[in-house]
C-alpha cells in the first residue's frame, strides 16, 4: 500500500476500509490546469486535512469540477519531500472520540509548487494562473506571523526593506512575491479576485489587506508600480474576505504511523524540515471543523456551503471568531498548554482526566467567558464550550501537546484572555477583579518563561517571539525567591502580552500574588492551582 497514482490501483486499499475518491482524477488535473479556479496557499496539514478534503467533497457530489493548486512560500521541503513525493495526495486519518478511526485519500491537489522565482517554471505557472480569468480565489494557512511586515517593535522587517527598495522580481519575502502575482492579475485587465486568509487569527482579512495594500504602497511611492495598481487593491475587484477556520491537525503522530503499518500502508516516514515542519504522507486530525467565511467573492467562488462551510456577513463572521478565540475555545487550550508544560504532561488529552485543570477550563469558559460572548447566531456559545470540554480536548485519539500549543504564547494572551478583561471593563454589570483564573493562567505564564516545571526540573519553553523579554523580566527569580517582585511592573504593564495593562485593570497584584505562590518551591504550582479553582 504505497501512496501514488500507481498505488492506489490495488484492491487492498478498500479491502483495508480506506475511502478512495471516485472521479477521473487525470481529467480533473487537467480542467484545473487549463482553467484555474482556486489556489492555495501553505501547504501544511490544516489545509491538507481540512479545505482540500472540502473540494473533494464538492467533486463526489458533481458541484465541482475542478481542483486545488497548492503554493508554498516558506518551507519548500513540503513540496519536494511530501507533494511530489506522493503525487500530491494526502492521507486524512479521521481521530474520533468514540476510538474508531476513518481513512480517506484526497486527491484534489492538482499542482504544487514552491512560490518562488527559482525554479523560473513554477515562478511562470503562478504568473499564468493569475492571470487567467477563471480563477475566482486564492486563499491562505500560512499562520499569523506570515503576514507580520513588522517586528514587535514597530520596524519593517529586513527583508521587506529590502524588497521596496529592490521592486518587482527580487522579492525575498512570500507576500511581496504574492503582490507581484496580484499585479500580474491588475496588469491582465483589473481581473477580480478573492483574497481569502484561512488562518487562525483575529481579522485575518483585514491582515492580509494590510501587508498586501503596504507593499503595493511602498512600491507606487518608489515608480515600480502605478497608483492604479493601488487603486485596485481597493476596488471592489479585490475582496479580502474574513473567515474563522476550526479543526486540530496536530503533527503526524508514530502512534497513527504504527495503525496504518498494521494494515500494510507502508509510507508512514515523518519528514521534518530544517525549518522543522512535521509533515508526512498522512494527516491525523479530529472530527469536529468548522469554517465560516464572509460571502465577498467578486468571481465567484465553489459552493462549499454544501460542505459543511457557513457563509455569511462580516459582522457575523467576527462573532463567530471571537467567540472561539476570547471564549470557547482558544483560551481554554493555552491555559492548558502552559499549565501542561509546568505540571508535566504531553499529551492535551491527558490533562482532562485531571479534575484540577477541568474545573480551571470550566471556569474560563463558562463562568469567566461566557457572560461577555456575543451569540454570533449560527452556532450556540454554549454548545460550543460543551463540544470543546466533553469530546473534542479529551479526545484521546488526538496527539496534540502542550508543548505545540504553548508556541508563541505571549502573541496570543492579549486577544484570548485579554479581550474578555476589556469586555469586563466595558460592563456595567460586570466586576472585572471578580475574575479569578484568568489572572491566574497570567500568573502560570510568568511561571512558565522560567523553564522550571513544578518538580524543580529544566525544560525548554516553546519559540516565542517575547520569550528573551520575558526572561529578562523575570531575571533573578528562582524557586524559593522571597524577595520583592517590583520588577514585575514592566510587563505586567505591557499592552502587547496581555492587551491591557493589568495596573489600570486592577488585576496586576492578583497576578503577583499568585506568581509568588507558584514560585514558593517544587509542588507550588499544583497548590496554587488547587487553591484558585477550590
Amino acid at each position: 500500500m504505497k501512496l501514488s497514482n500507481e498505488g492506489l490501483k490495488c484492491s487492498c486499499w478498500k479491502e483495508k476500509g480506506y475511502k478512495l475518491y471516485s472521479y477521473d482524477r487525470d481529467a480533473l488535473v487537467k480542467r484545473t490546469h487549463d482553467e484555474p479556479v482556486w489556489v492555495h496557499f501553505g501547504a501544511g496539514n490544516i489545509f491538507r486535512g481540512f479545505p482540500a478534503r472540502l473540494e473533494q467533497e464538492l467533486i463526489e457530489k458533481g458541484l465541482a469540477d475542478k481542483g486545488i493548486i497548492v503554493g508554498e512560500g516558506f518551507d519548500g521541503e513540503i513540496i519536494s519531500d511530501i507533494y511530489n513525493r506522493y503525487d500530491n495526495l494526502t492521507l486524512l486519518v479521521t481521530l474520533k472520540a468514540d476510538g474508531s478511526i476513518d481513512k480517506e485519500v484526497v486527491g484534489t491537489v492538482t499542482e504544487a509548487y514552491l512560490c518562488d522565482y527559482n525554479p523560473s517554471s513554477a515562478w511562470e505557472r503562478f504568473k499564468e494562473i493569475f492571470v487567467s480569468p477563471s480563477l475566482q480565489m486564492i486563499s491562505f494557512t500560512i499562520t499569523e506571523k506570515g503576514y507580520a511586515l513588522k517586528n514587535p517593535q514597530g520596524e519593517f522587517f529586513p527583508g521587506y526593506i529590502q524588497d521596496f527598495e529592490n521592486g518587482l522580481g527580487k522579492g525575498s519575502m512570500f507576500l511581496s512575491r504574492l503582490t507581484e502575482l496580484l499585479y500580474c492579475r491588475f496588469k491582465a485587465g483589473s481581473l477580480p479576485l478573492a483574497v481569502v486568509s484561512m488562518d487562525n487569527c483575529s481579522h485575518n482579512g483585514e491582515k492580509i489587506e494590510a501587508a498586501i495594500t503596504t507593499i503595493a504602497a511602498e512600491w507606487v511611492k518608489r515608480g515600480f508600480v502605478e497608483k492604479e495598481f493601488s487603486d485596485y487593491l481597493a476596488s471592489d475587484k479585490v475582496s479580502f474576505p474574513w473567515s474563522m477556520i476550526d479543526k486540530i491537525t496536530p503533527r503526524p503522530d508514530a502512534s497513527v504511523a504504527a495503525m496504518l503499518k498494521e494494515d500494510g500502508y507502508e509510507d508512514t516516514d515523518v519528514v521534518v524540515t530544517s525549518k522543522h515542519t512535521y509533515i508526512a504522507s498522512f494527516v491525523n486530525a479530529e472530527e469536529c471543523e468548522y469554517l465560516v467565511i464572509e460571502d465577498d467573492f467578486p468571481n465567484g467562488r465553489p459552493a462549499l456551503e454544501n460542505a459543511g462551510v457557513y457563509f455569511t456577513d462580516r459582522e457575523t463572521v467576527n462573532k463567530v471568531e471571537k467567540m472561539k478565540v476570547c471564549t470557547c475555545l482558544n483560551p481554554l487550550h493555552t491555559a492548558l498548554a502552559v499549565f501542561g508544560c509546568l505540571l508535566g504532561y504531553t499529551l492535551i488529552a491527558d490533562e482532562m482526566k485531571d479534575q484540577d485543570l477541568v474545573r480551571l477550563v470550566k471556569t474560563i469558559g463558562y463562568t469567566e467567558g461566557l457572560p461577555v460572548v456575543v451569540n454570533p447566531g449560527i452556532i450556540d456559545p454554549k454548545k460550543f464550550i460543551d463540544e470543546v470540554v466533553n469530546i473534542r480536548i479529551p479526545n484521546p485519539f488526538m496527539p496534540d501537546t502542550p508543548q505545540r500549543i504553548a508556541t508563541d504564547t505571549s502573541q496570543k494572551l492579549p486577544i484570548r484572555f485579554g479581550e474578555t478583561i476589556k469586555a469586563y471593563m466595558a460592563s456595567p454589570e460586570l466586576d472585572v477583579k471578580s475574575l479569578k483564573c484568568i489572572p491566574l493562567v497570567f500568573a502560570a505564564w510568568l511561571r512558565y518563561v522560567m523553564g522550571v516545571d513544578d518538580e524543580g526540573k529544566a525544560f525548554e519553553p516553546s519559540s516565542d517571539p517575547l520569550l528573551a523579554y520575558a526572561k529578562e523580566a523575570l531575571s533573578g527569580i528562582g524557586l524559593g525567591y522571597t524577595g520583592s517582585l517590583e520588577q514585575l511592573k514592566d510587563i505586567l504593564s505591557n499592552q502587547k502580552i496581555f492587551g491591557v495593562n493589568l495596573y489600570e485593570t486592577g488585576l496586576a497584584d492578583l497576578v503577583i500574588e499568585d506568581f509568588r505562590s507558584m514560585i514558593a518551591g517544587p509542588g507550588a504550582v499544583r497548590a496554587t492551582l488547587k487553591k484558585v479553582v477550590g
